[in-house]
């Protein structure tokens, strides 16, 4: 509110400074002064170096933002095996079009400058340059087609996933303003689910007279093991959501009413990542400002910040309503063996929703039945989104 008041305070007094100097151009009627609207060579020239400091201003900002902002976008350690490859992409994208900036914009401010308006000049006029227009057109075309060509070969290798391949199937589902996660079990087969079966503990609706759903297991944080393949199905309960992995360069919608996909293989472990030197720095330089910002909050009889452990993280990056900002969901990469025993001490869904209903003493997973292949009935009449 108070950067909001300061705005509106500079912008009002920018408008009162503005209409003071017409007043005052107003009161010089009769002195010595040009008021014609047309451009002399003196209006010219001045244009022509403002043109010059403009593109002074725009060189020093960029090199500013490099120095001072370079290491914060995620343009290193990527932690999936496609972020190479996506790296790569958007480093020679960045390259390409800075070297096209700064060449095209120095020749616009150039001759802007040069070809200045003078008194008596005449513009020299080209009705066409066939060569001119052949080169100016077949560069792009040859730059934008490689970059095309090799986006699509790098997309096509990002999102082929290969039928017989050992695999992770995981169910991403997104509701305002949360994630959930489901985890296929030994059939490595996630069920049948719909919002219509959402009830009491079963939050992803998940349809549990389906057989392939009585080893799945529902969780609020996700844990990936290095070095294996994970595919998520994406659902969404509500409106559209995002499912954003800034670190393993992923990305996919979640669309309400149909599933969507996406997989990677995550390489770095979650304490490898935190070892890193950039995240090292990162971090240091992050609570730094939190200590700081902690003094402050502490003098004014507030609580202190924690300090800042770094994590991956899953995010929503659509704008989705009010609390879209707290729509995040812990990962955790680690070894294999720690994956697998975190996995199995989750309790099964079956067993959860089987508590709920008996309201008794927890059940194991020994004690309570699962349904049999053969003996399930599933009701044709109902619709159901297959996750797999």
């Amino acid at each position: 509110m108070t950067s909001l008041l300061v705005l509106t305070v500079v912008v009002l007094l920018g408008i009162a400074i503005w209409q003071l100097t017409k007043i005052f151009d107003l009161t010089q009627i009769g002195a010595n002064k040009d008021n014609s609207e047309i451009a002399n060579d003196n209006d010219n020239n001045v244009n022509g170096y403002l043109m010059f400091a403009f593109l002074v201003f725009i060189y020093l900002t960029t090199i500013y933002c490099v120095v001072k902002f370079g290491d914060l976008p995620l343009m290193s350690n990527p932690a999936s095996e496609h972020g190479v490859d996506y790296d790569r992409l958007m480093w020679i994208s960045m390259i390409l079009i800075f070297i096209v900036q700064t060449i095209t914009q120095a020749l616009l401010h150039f001759f802007a400058f040069k070809y200045r308006g003078k008194q008596g000049n005449k513009a020299l006029y080209f009705a066409d340059n066939d060569k001119l227009e052949f080169i100016w057109t077949i560069i792009p075309v040859i730059v934008l087609a490689g970059l095309i060509l090799y986006g699509l070969y790098a997309w096509t290798n990002i999102m082929f996933v290969d039928e017989e391949e050992d695999v992770i199937y995981v169910e991403l589902y997104a509701k305002q303003f949360s994630w959930e996660a489901r985890y296929a079990g030994k059939d490595n087969t996630l069920g049948k689910a719909n919002v219509r079966y959402i009830e009491g503990v079963n939050t992803l609706g998940v349809d549990m007279s389906d057989p392939n759903a009585q080893d799945d297991k529902q969780v609020s944080e996700l844990h990936l093991p290095v070095g294996k393949k994970v595919v998520f199905k994406i659902r969404s309960q509500d409106v559209l959501h995002s499912a954003y992995f800034p670190h393993f360069r992923a990305q996919m919608n979640a669309v309400p009413g149909m599933v969507t996909q996406f997989a990677f293989t995550p390489t770095v472990t979650t304490d490898q990542m935190r070892n890193t030197p950039d995240m090292v720095e990162k971090v240091a330089r992050i609570n730094k400002i939190r200590a700081k910002k902690s003094q402050e909050l502490v003098a004014a009889g507030k609580t202190a910040l924690d300090p800042y452990t770094f994590d991956y993280l899953l995010l929503c990056n659509k704008i989705c309503g009010m609390s879209h900002y707290n729509m995040q969901m812990k990962v955790i990469v680690e070894s294999e063996a720690d994956y697998k025993k975190w996995l199995s001490v989750q309790k099964l869904l079956r067993i959860a929703v089987a508590e709920e209903k008996a309201n008794e003493t927890p059940a194991t997973e020994a004690t309570v039945p699962a349904v049999k292949m053969d003996a399930v009935k599933v009701d044709s009449t109902k619709v159901v989104a297959q996750v797999k």
